[in-house]
Parts: C-alpha cells; sequence; structure tokens
C-alpha cells in the first residue's frame, strides 16, 4: 500500500523532525493506561482502538486508516484510553506531544486548524454512535456500508477481511455473515473479490 502525505494542517517543520515506527500485525502502539508520550498519523495499514470495560470485553472503538489522525486525546491526558493495535502490518509517524502543545500556544491559526479537524472527527463519531444503536442487523450494515462508500455513492473497498468489519459495527461475524448472505440473495449488495456494491439504495 502506498504511504499517503502527511496531515497538512501541520506545520512542514513538525513533518521534518517526526520519526516514524513500523509496526508488525497484532502488535501494539500503546496500551491502555501507557503514559501519553505522542499522537499519531498512520501512513500505511490500518490500526484499531480497542478499549478493555470493566467486564472484560473488548470493543473496538474505531479503526484508523492512512490519513487518519490516532490518540489525538493523548495531548491533554496523562494515559492512553485504550490499545492501538495493528490490524496489519502498518507505520505510522509519530508526533510528540510536548512540542505539538508548544506549537499550539505559539500559533493560534495552528491551534485552529487542529480544532476543524477535531470538529470533523466528532461527526464521524456521532455517525459510529448512531450505527451501534441500529438494532437490526440489516439496517446497520446498510448504514456502515452507505456511509462508506466511495464516490458513486455504492462501491465499499474492503481492506480488511469480513472478521474486522464485524469488529467495527458491533456484530459477531455469524450475524454479519448470514445478514449479507441475505442481502446478497435479495438483491441489496453484491459482493466482489474486493468490497460490497449498493445495488439498492436506502433499502433497509
Amino acid at each position: 500500500m502506498t504511504a499517503v502525505a502527511p496531515l497538512d494542517w501541520l506545520p512542514a517543520s513538525f513533518h521534518a523532525s517526526s520519526a516514524s515506527r513500523e509496526l508488525n500485525a497484532g502488535e501494539a502502539l500503546f496500551r491502555q493506561g501507557d503514559k501519553t508520550f505522542a499522537i499519531f498519523a498512520v501512513e500505511v495499514g490500518r490500526l484499531r482502538l480497542i478499549r478493555h470495560t470493566s467486564e472484560d470485553h473488548d470493543v473496538v472503538l474505531l479503526t484508523a486508516r492512512p490519513g487518519d489522525l490516532l490518540a489525538e486525546a493523548a495531548l491533554f491526558s496523562e494515559a492512553y484510553h485504550c490499545d492501538g493495535i495493528a490490524a496489519v502490518a502498518s507505520r505510522v509517524r509519530v508526533y510528540p506531544k510536548r512540542p505539538l502543545l508548544a506549537a499550539f500556544r505559539k500559533d493560534p491559526a495552528l491551534g485552529e486548524r487542529f480544532m476543524a479537524m477535531l470538529a470533523h472527527q466528532v461527526v464521524a463519531l456521532r455517525s459510529r454512535l448512531e450505527e451501534r444503536d441500529i438494532r437490526s442487523a440489516r439496517a446497520r450494515i446498510l448504514h456502515h456500508l452507505a456511509l462508506a462508500a466511495g464516490p458513486d455513492g455504492r462501491t465499499v473497498s474492503l481492506e480488511g477481511t469480513l472478521m474486522d468489519l464485524a469488529a467495527e459495527i458491533g456484530l459477531t461475524r455469524e450475524v454479519l455473515y448470514r445478514t449479507l448472505a441475505a442481502l446478497e440473495k435479495d438483491g441489496t449488495i453484491a459482493r466482489t473479490r474486493s468490497g460490497i456494491v449498493l445495488k439498492k439504495i436506502g433499502a433497509v
């Protein structure tokens, strides 16, 4: 996979001085409770944010892909609130928190650009929370596919496995497989080698 360009809201000096880190599939970038030291940008691969609950249950909060910022809350926290785990072999760009916070204090415009980026992520998070509240597996899957569709509004590229998709939208693997099969059978979707095509937009 080709690496993406660095995030454009950061000044060039930060990119020049930052380091990158390679991760093997399954390797942890940080663990829940670790002391925070940086935020990260995904350059290659995919990383999952996984939170461990008091009931010893793992919840996938999100899957970060190339171009996504990761663990931005670390700027204002003493400890990471979840695990950052590479879903596949990945590379991240590391931005230490202290120099970044100092830059925000020195350059208010930079801070505004960062806030604008966070606002965009809040909108995306609200969509994910809305998705988790949809009880029907069929409706939840179609909602997710509609949001993930490419420029044509129909084609969804699946970079990971169906197990990854199940974890991302909060369904068991069995329920996901069964529901996808039903959607394909009634002509709502078509499966391809690289993804899923929505054939009936708005179907529930």
